[in-house]
């Protein structure tokens, strides 16, 4: 009798999970980037510089980067029901709230409860799926995770265009907020608990210092790219703090019985690998996602609209390449897919880094079209082929790592490819006889921005390397180990 119970517990409903998993992640993905292309828009109409406007998707990347480290704890004290629906409420409440915004200040504040319900979901999506998705089918599952969530950023921007030009960004979260209900209802509907509640201890002391350590690099960096720049000390105290609490943040978690981080998955090597690759990737997309919007509108004179427009192509073929990567993962392996799509995402940004205000849309297109094809061969297939290797208790930890570390890297990327293009705009204008001339600040920008995709390249270079060392992960379904 007891063992027909444990057999029932483990048929889930699949689909009807999967649904409403995936449309929650969505939009979340989708007002998460749509914002971007807004930047310049709501510039003017709150009247902020581009360093404070860079603090709504900080603050949110700040959020993420603080409570994503936590939910690999969450997920043993909650169940998957109470996590989804919390989820979800936030981030009903912080769109709901976006949308009404009358100020920068009201904003920032519902792009941090939006950020709330993020850093709840990602993790809750990413440990769901590899619990109900047998590991011979997990490739063909992240690859639908990586359609859902490739295709909404792409979407985002072309939308959010669109709104800014007929309505206004608000009409961007009330677009949002009818399918953030309609996932609530289907999940609370259909949902099914997945995970077992564990109630580990929790230590106060691993909290605090997380927080800390992750939230001081995302904030230092992010700070950098203020008109202060690396020397401010606001920078510089807020990087130191967060290094040191990291270091005895990760002594801590190594010293503990029931630690807050199983640290002890960086022990398997192509976890290892596969979170530096998901780190590169992300620094990529993030960094080149806020500087083409900026090329675009500023130096080519673009509309938010056409900006959209003009990135969706790419955006739509990454996403609809996730699903295909993660079949030919499922097939080859990760090292056949890794080590071709780095060298292109590679060419693609070296060829980025010639970028002039001359250059035609069709090459802006071929080009973004091209990195987006290498991330895609990268991303899933990296990631996917790291978790597998670890045994299940590790998967939200696992899962907590990667979602975390993912975050500093799109907070790291994008504040670097910022200050690195400030920096070129002042070197150039160093050059020129006359700074004053606005003729000169075209010409300024440029380089700046040129500048900003040599640094992209370099970090595909550094992950060509690493590449090299990827080796396929077999899992032994039976017992569920991993096995080489």
């Amino acid at each position: 009798m007891q063992g027909n119970q444990q057999k029932e517990v483990k048929k889930f409903k699949t689909i009807p999970i999967l649904v409403s998993l995936l449309l929650a992640g969505f939009i979340g993905m989708f007002s998460e980037t749509a914002l971007n292309v807004a930047l310049s828009d709501l510039m003017n109409v709150l009247q902020i510089t581009p360093a404070t406007a860079q603090w709504l998707t900080t603050a949110y990347l700040l959020t993420l980067g603080i409570l994503v480290p936590i939910s690999g704890m969450l997920l043993q004290w909650f169940s998957t029901r109470q996590l989804f629906i919390a989820a979800l409420c936030f981030s009903i409440l912080g769109t709901f709230l976006a949308a009404v915004s009358p100020n920068f200040e009201f904003l920032l504040t519902a792009r941090v409860v939006q950020a709330m319900g993020t850093a709840l979901l990602l993790p809750l999506m990413f440990n769901t799926i590899l619990i109900i998705i047998a590991p011979e089918k997990r490739g063909a599952a992240m690859g639908m995770i990586g359609l859902v969530i490739m295709v909404a950023p792409a979407i985002g921007p072309t939308i959010a265009g669109l709104l800014i030009e007929s309505l206004s960004w608000h009409w961007i979260f009330w677009l949002s907020l009818p399918f953030l209900v309609i996932a609530l209802i289907f999940g609370i509907l259909f949902m099914q608990n997945v995970t077992k509640v564990t109630k580990p201890k929790i230590d106060i002391l691993s909290i605090v210092l997380s927080s800390l350590g992750f939230g001081g690099i995302v904030f230092g960096f992010s700070s950098a790219g203020e008109e202060a720049g690396w020397g401010s000390p606001k920078v510089i105290i807020a990087i130191i703090v967060g290094v040191v609490a990291l270091l005895l943040f990760g002594l801590r978690q190594m010293k503990m019985k029931e630690p807050m981080i199983n640290l002890r998955a960086f022990k398997y090597p192509m976890f290892a690998i596969g979170v530096a690759m998901v780190f590169i990737c992300m620094m990529v997309i993030l960094s080149s996602m806020l500087i083409l919007p900026m090329y675009l509108q500023q130096g080519q004179g673009y509309t938010a609209f056409k900006a959209g427009l003009l990135l969706l192509p790419g955006g739509i073929i990454n996403g609809l390449m996730s699903p295909i990567m993660g079949r030919m993962f499922d097939k080859y392996g990760p090292k056949w897919l890794v080590i071709p799509g780095l060298i292109i995402a590679a060419v693609a940004l070296w060829f980025f880094s010639s970028i002039t205000v001359a250059s035609t849309v069709v090459f802006v297109i071929v080009l973004h079209s091209t990195l987006m094809i290498g991330i895609s061969m990268v991303f899933m297939p990296a990631q996917t082929n790291g978790i597998n290797q670890l045994p299940l208790e590790l998967y939200p930890d696992g899962t907590a790592i990667m979602n975390t570390l993912q975050q500093v890297a799109g907070a790291i990327g994008t504040a670097l490819a910022v200050s690195i293009m400030t920096a070129g705009s002042k070197s150039y204008m160093k050059t020129v006889e006359n700074p004053a001339d606005p003729a000169n600040m075209l010409p300024a920008f440029t380089n700046g921005v040129q500048n900003a995709f040599i640094f992209g390249m370099s970090m595909a270079i550094v992950g060509l390397i690493l590449a090299f060392f990827i080796k396929r992960v077999v899992v032994n379904h039976k017992m569920n180990t991993p096995m080489h």
